[in-house]
């Protein structure tokens, strides 16, 4: 049996949560997880996650609050556990109708099969203008 590579595991995310699929994106991570997303206070989808059940509130709240319009995933570098993801996206803050359009990078790893890092960098900047406004 072939075991899956952690760039695949963690490629596998990315058609989940694009088809609203929460609670199966949320099985892909351990039971521990370290979360981070710089973030400015007030944001409403960004919560304080620890495990994997965190995960699937911050994907239900990013459904809720946040519409994807595009997602270009530039590049995928794996070194053993870590995986960095680097690209850009554009999403629609539906409260405001305006657009996040950011470059990103998102820092992962994974261990016996399940993602135990999601540490995303993105434009907190753009995340403020596009929910609160200039």
């Amino acid at each position: 049996m072939r075991t899956e590579s952690a760039a695949q595991t963690v490629q596998r995310l990315f058609p989940l949560l694009a088809e609203g699929k929460s609670a199966e994106a949320a099985a892909l991570f351990a039971e521990s997880v370290s979360f981070s997303i710089a973030h400015p206070p007030g944001i409403p989808w960004v919560p304080e996650v620890d495990s994997a059940e965190g995960m699937r509130t911050f994907f239900e709240l990013l459904q809720t609050h946040v519409q994807a319009k595009e997602f270009d995933l530039r590049q995928v570098i794996a070194d053993g556990e870590d995986v960095v993801l680097v690209g850009r996206m554009v999403s629609e803050v539906k409260k405001t109708g305006r657009d996040i359009d950011t470059a990103f990078a998102l820092h992962t790893t994974v261990h016996a099969g399940r993602i135990t890092r999601y540490h995303l960098y993105e434009d907190s900047y753009a995340v403020s203008r596009a929910y609160f406004g200039d």
